[in-house]
């Protein structure tokens, strides 16, 4: 579509507009604007965006959709003041990334894209993105004294960072990593410029019903509110699901599994769809622990996740998982792209033999081992058992060190977001 014809007065105003360096990159989202729209819609480059706001002929955009791909990074600047132009004109603002780091897709979010689709599209993606930005915002929480808040803090507006842990077989340490991710978020290392700020806000939602060891890890009580949340999250807003979670040492915001085991159907794409969005809007970082079996829900959590934490062990049983669960994303056409490989109890520094089947395994399955985290032997168990993070029962662990190391990365994004904004 050519950006000048696009933009012509017409009888029916213009209500959305395509941004992106060339719009024919992205048939997909050509196809689904004009299904959603009509001939109401245009396009834009990111040089023609800030002028054209300006005009007349914006106050009738609902929604904007900003298209990039790896290339446009360059351009972080200009489309992050597209962003800031856009929501100071109330206009909504959909990003449509293919290729996308995780750090430069999450500091366009921190500035206020109000969603994110991966590209290719998946089918009907941009239709519920439209749906979930047409509905009335939920109300802002009251304060919850049960949970030890404290008035002005639950509040909505925010556009959290979703980074689900899978642990591809069983014991390859997943709840450990999202039950520590989480903590350290929580707990940011400050210098003299950031010591003054607020820390961000962190909650873990764990979504494995049946096994769940969230609440065991951070000795947690699980209270039958996680049931009666989870069976109606279609009426819920801010506030019953700030009442349905616990908050550890007045930091981590914690949604447990529930008291007794539930299939893990009773809830579905839709319902953890709106979990999410309530999480996001309330929280800087939504940790979630995935259950290990794949169920209907988690192509929605990883369309709506931007990094997927995949942990392994260095053993032939995560190499085979790793392969069928590569085929099946691949299969279905899903995001692979955002999985992140993480290889518990990974071999040390000195071990040349393991390093190289290390190796050998990443290539053999194509992917790359991003995550090496070592062996915390006993000192880990110990700090499970008594309802502790590692950083409060042995801070000097290295595995707690390699977790605080990736959670100090993405603080810095959050630290350096409020310092210019």
């Amino acid at each position: 579509m050519d950006s000048s014809a696009a933009l012509q007065p017409e009888a029916a105003p213009i209500t959305a507009c395509t941004i992106c360096r060339d719009v024919q990159n992205f048939d997909l989202l050509i196809e689904d604007m004009e299904h959603e729209l009509g001939e109401c819609w245009g396009d834009l480059s990111f040089q023609d965006a800030l002028p054209f706001f300006d005009q007349p002929e914006a106050e009738a955009l609902e929604f904007v959709a900003i298209a990039m791909d790896g290339d446009d990074e360059e351009e972080l600047t200009l489309i992050g003041e597209i962003i800031t132009a856009a929501e100071g004109r109330a206009i909504k603002v959909v990003l449509v990334a293919e290729d996308v780091s995780p750090v430069a897709l999450h500091q366009l979010l921190r500035m206020g894209a109000a969603d994110f689709l991966p590209y290719p599209l998946p089918e009907g993606a941009l239709h519920e993105a439209l749906e979930r930005m047409r509905r009335p915002a939920p109300a802002a929480a009251a304060a919850v004294a049960a949970n030890g808040e404290s008035p002005g803090t639950q509040g909505g507006g925010r556009v959290g960072a979703v980074l689900p842990v899978h642990g591809l077989a069983g014991g390859v340490g997943a709840t450990t990593f999202a039950v520590n991710l989480a903590w350290e978020l929580a707990n940011p290392v400050r210098n003299k410029k950031t010591k003054d700020m607020p820390p961000p806000r962190v909650c873990l939602l764990d979504l494995d019903y049946q096994t769940g060891s969230a609440a065991t890890y951070l000795d947690l009580s699980r209270r039958d509110s996680v049931y009666e949340f989870l069976s109606d999250i279609g009426q819920a807003d801010s506030e019953s699901f700030l009442q349905a979670m616990q908050v550890y040492e007045e930091k981590l915001h914690v949604l447990t599994a529930p008291s007794d085991m539930l299939p893990l159907d009773i809830t579905g794409p839709e319902e953890i769809d709106k979990l999410i969005a309530l999480a996001r809007s309330n929280f800087d970082f939504v940790l979630i622990d995935m259950p290990t079996t794949l169920v209907t829900w988690s192509e929605t959590v990883l369309n709506a996740s931007q990094v997927y934490f995949a942990m392994i062990e260095l053993d032939m049983r995560s190499a085979q998982n790793t392969l069928r669960f590569l085929r099946l994303l691949r299969g279905e056409d899903l995001p692979v792209e955002k999985l992140r490989f993480g290889m518990n109890r990974a071999p040390r520094m000195t071990d040349l033999q393991g390093k190289a089947r290390v190796k050998r395994l990443a290539e053999s399955l194509d992917i790359d081992v991003e995550l090496m985290l070592p062996d915390g032997a006993r000192q880990v168990a110990e700090a499970c058992d008594h309802g502790t993070p590692l950083a409060v029962n042995a801070g000097k662990n290295p595995l707690r060190k390699e977790i605080a190391k990736l959670a100090e990365s993405l603080n810095e994004l959050v630290t350096s977001d409020a310092a210019t904004g």
